[in-house]
């Protein structure tokens, strides 16, 4: 299954990162981490993923990528991008979500390896955890985990 992460540009609420955070500790990431915005605690995490993955928060992209993870692809994961259904995971991953209002900036999108979007019957547009534990959920999938 390899290395992954997964985190948020500018994450409008903590709600989401709570339930990140706990869905990333459940699939077996290693981190998550939030870019722009630090993040407060609050009650969706009711397995203290806490206290099993860290949470890093960086105060822009400029220190992400100075710290980020050695080896591992930036995937983006935004709106135009290759269907996640396609998509061959690498072994060593960091995934990044855009804020919940605005996704992710062309600046941005320039550093990643790879942009994925999520399928949908309708508007392809999906809250920020629950995107993110889709993500999550097709890497373990696809790794033969399930």
């Amino acid at each position: 299954m390899g290395y992954f992460e997964i985190g948020v540009f500018h994450p409008r609420s903590s709600d989401n990162i709570g339930t990140l955070w706990r869905t990333a500790y459940q699939l077996g990431a290693a981190g998550i981490f939030t870019i722009g915005r630090p993040y407060r605690q609050q009650t969706s995490d009711t397995q203290h993923a806490a206290y099993e993955i860290p949470l890093r928060s960086y105060p822009t992209f400029e220190d992400f990528l100075t710290n980020r993870p050695s080896g591992a692809q930036l995937i983006g994961v935004e709106m135009g991008g290759q269907p996640l259904a396609a998509f061959a995971h690498p072994e060593r991953a960091i995934y990044l979500l855009g804020s919940e209002s605005m996704g992710l900036p062309e600046s941005i999108l320039q550093h990643c390896q790879a942009v994925i979007e999520l399928e949908s019957i309708r508007y392809p547009s999906y809250n920020l955890a629950v995107a993110g534990s889709i993500v999550m959920y097709h890497r373990m999938f696809a790794s033969g985990k399930m």
